[in-house]
């Protein structure tokens, strides 16, 4: 009975997303919830006739990156990977990406997962799937209205973690917050070990010990909460890091020297933003705990084309346009901060909605280091979005006097690309992406695009 649920739960989840896609939907996740509606136990009988490894990839920030630059290098040693390499992750987007990769008798064409989980839905993925290894990018505030505050998620996780002893995690170390899920658990930290001189000041996440509450000191900091941390009060104190970045140089993408498994080398990347030093190490510790060689693997990184919207470059009028989601004060200020690193002259487009897949609640936006950018050679800046009048205020709080105030469509993109500005910045949370995706795909030089 189980067999032929099976089946029929497979084939149907094939023809929805084929027809989702034909109805120019993207279809990585509803298909795969209908698939288990029709034979609940179908994912956990697909993962179980994996033999390789599993690793599952949380965290606020950073998470797609990581998971997606963790399925090329699997991929770069001949392995057949089950990914979710869209983002769909929650429990049926899970399910599909495990039945994309299986055939309608039930095969699955694959011999290890890297599946990415959203946070508050890692308690619901691990009945089905169990993972070896899982890795926790970061914890940052994010959509309060339906995650809560961070110690709501922290406790979400720690549900499902309780439920897996036998799981080894790969734990930012440089995060306080994410350091603090170790438990019971075999732990290995990673982190960027040196003072890379880019702290800004801004509102620290986890700026409090979770052990006795004081606030945390620095040795030094990098960004949010992350950094050197110690509590005068308890001791508690940045983990041992198990593997580390050092000599890290941002001038012209990012460099640094990478220790893993007792070895060294150097790796030199077309990349921008420092919060992906921390998104390649996760990918290349979980890697190399995997039991693969790290051989060889500038290439593969140099081959990576970042997912729609993580700093995507297109070219339109001839004019260098950048695309990137920011989705929480964490991932605004780190935008910020790449942006201010780029010495041209530009336009900047912030789009902000607040649909279902973004939090009712922006009063986030508020948190945000939008003052930088005065000082960010800006020649004209543009709110967009659903909330684009709050985006508007904040921008004049900021003292950036009145923002261009626009509907997020292909027209205002043209207006905001012929600005004066040498290169265009359009930074947008998770559902104004799409449509500023699209459009600027539609926009984008054709001689470009070859």
């Amino acid at each position: 009975m189980n067999k032929l649920r099976d089946i029929i739960a497979i084939i149907a989840c094939k023809l929805l997303t084929v027809a989702g896609r034909m109805a120019g939907k993207m279809s990585t996740s509803a298909p795969g919830g209908f698939a288990l509606r029709i034979s609940p136990g179908l994912l956990r009988r697909l993962a179980g006739q994996l033999k390789g490894p599993i690793v599952m990839v949380c965290g606020t920030n950073g998470k797609t990156t990581t998971n997606n630059l963790l399925c090329s290098l699997l991929e770069s040693r001949g392995n057949r990977v089950v990914c979710n390499s869209i983002g769909a992750n929650m429990l049926p987007g899970v399910a599909a990406s495990f039945i994309a990769k299986t055939s309608v008798f039930g095969k699955l064409k694959a011999d290890c997962a890297a599946i990415e989980c959203d946070e508050a839905s890692l308690r619901r993925v691990v009945p089905h799937v169990k993972p070896d290894y899982v890795v926790v990018t970061n914890l940052f505030r994010d959509q309060l209205d339906r995650y809560g505050e961070i110690d709501s998620t922290i406790a979400m996780l720690n549900e499902a973690l309780c439920t897996l002893p036998d799981t080894v995690l790969i734990l930012n170390g440089d995060d306080p917050l994410s350091a603090r899920l170790s438990g019971e658990h075999k732990c290995i930290y990673y982190g960027v070990d040196e003072d890379c001189a880019i702290g800004m000041r801004e509102t620290k996440e986890g700026r409090f010990c979770p052990e006795c509450s004081q606030e945390l000191s620095y040795n030094y900091y990098h960004y949010s909460q992350l950094g050197d941390y110690f509590c005068h009060k308890c001791g508690l104190k940045r983990p041992q890091l198990d593997d580390a970045a050092k000599n890290v140089n941002l001038t012209d993408g990012i460099s640094f020297d990478v220790f893993c498994n007792g070895k060294v080398f150097s790796l030199s990347l077309n990349y921008r933003g420092f919060y992906n030093i921390y998104n390649v190490l996760a990918s290349l510790i979980a890697f190399a705990q995997c039991g693969n060689s790290t051989d060889g693997i500038n290439a593969v990184f140099d081959a990576y084309k970042p997912q729609i919207a993580r700093m995507e470059p297109f070219r339109v009028g001839g004019k260098t346009v950048i695309l990137n989601l920011a989705k929480n004060p964490a991932g605004f200020n780190q935008a910020i901060s790449t942006l201010m690193s780029d010495g041209r002259t530009k336009d900047v487009m912030i789009a902000i909605n607040d649909g279902a897949g973004d939090g009712k609640d922006v009063s986030w936006l508020w948190d945000v280091d939008f003052e930088k950018l005065a000082d960010a050679n800006v020649c004209s800046i543009t709110a967009s979005g659903i909330r684009k009048y709050e985006m508007a205020l904040r921008l004049k709080y900021a003292g950036l006097g009145m923002a261009d105030v626009l509907d997020n469509t292909r027209e205002t993109l043209e207006k905001v690309v012929a600005g004066s500005g040498e290169v265009c910045y359009i930074l947008v949370n998770y559902t104004a992406m799409f449509s500023a995706h699209d459009n600027l795909k539609l926009m984008s030089d054709k001689e470009a695009d070859q």
